[in-house]
């Protein structure tokens, strides 16, 4: 099979340190590493992620995740090197791609159990912005920038952007960023409400250290299950998501969090939480 702008040839990278991960705290830290290249994404990189992201999810000893990139950029997007344009394909090839790469790495991200927090530090653009905005919260520095970068390139979006944008900042404001392409400051897109908080370069990693602190000391089954239910919430009437709710609700009542929440309330204290 040909290559596409989602199946680009990896480079000399040592497939081991694409993604460097450390855990401290209950905290799963996962940090894009191709410096020289913007933290672009290949195949081998993709698959590494997608791994560390089902990892974290069912691992009891993690709570949240905190993603980020190596050196000046959060995420390029695609690697298009080694593939891009060319023109021998078979039918079906391309949508194959993209369902098994981009939309499986997007997936990764919606469908964790634990809360992801995205750490931009830098430019993340196409497939890169789209990995950003799929996270539960997300931090940027004041010099990061996000970029639909596809129209620039005559492609269309993926990586799940046309699902994602209209429900982060409605259609109209969505195709003014899909069809010119146009760079979005940080300060802009938290005005948006695709950024969460901007704070300055040096208190990135920082806030976000602290913001993860925060998640871990709470009751992760019941973050998990809210998470669920605003991830679905638009897709859904309201009859479905008042039933998922009380479904929801059924479920955490049967975990040591929701029991030790309503004792410590009953007796004045703070909760004592475990993650189970």
């Amino acid at each position: 099979m040909t290559s596409s702008p989602e199946d680009s040839v990896d480079t000399e990278d040592p497939v081991e340190s694409l993604v460097l991960h450390t855990t401290d705290n209950h905290v799963a830290h996962l940090t894009l590493n191709r410096p020289d290249f913007l933290n672009a994404i290949t195949p081998h990189l993709r698959e590494l992620l997608i791994q560390e992201l089902q990892d974290a999810s069912a691992d009891p000893a993690v709570r949240v995740v905190v993603l980020t990139g190596a050196g000046r950029g959060f995420c390029a997007g695609a690697d298009l090197r080694g593939g891009a344009g060319s023109a021998e394909r078979i039918a079906g090839d391309v949508a194959r791609t993209i369902r098994r790469g981009a939309q499986r790495l997007i997936s990764a991200v919606l469908d964790c159990e634990k809360p992801v927090i995205a750490a931009v530090n830098g430019t993340a653009a196409g497939l890169g912005a789209h990995l950003a905005l799929a996270c539960d919260l997300v931090l940027a520095a004041e010099s990061a920038k996000f970029i639909e970068v596809f129209v620039r390139r005559g492609l269309v979006p993926d990586g799940g952007g046309a699902y994602l944008l209209p429900r982060l900042v409605g259609p109209q404001r969505a195709k003014e960023l899909m069809f010119f392409g146009e760079a979005l400051p940080a300060t802009e897109a938290e005005r948006l409400g695709l950024v969460n908080r901007v704070v300055p370069g040096h208190a990135l990693e920082k806030t976000a250290r602290e913001w993860a602190a925060r998640l871990a000391a709470g009751p992760t089954r019941a973050l998990a299950l809210t998470k669920q239910l605003v991830n679905a919430s638009l897709d859904t009437d309201r009859a479905t998501a008042f039933a998922a709710e009380a479904t929801a609700q059924e479920i955490n009542m049967t975990t040591t969090d929701a029991r030790e929440g309503v004792a410590s309330f009953v007796e004045r204290r703070e909760p004592r939480y475990h993650g189970r």
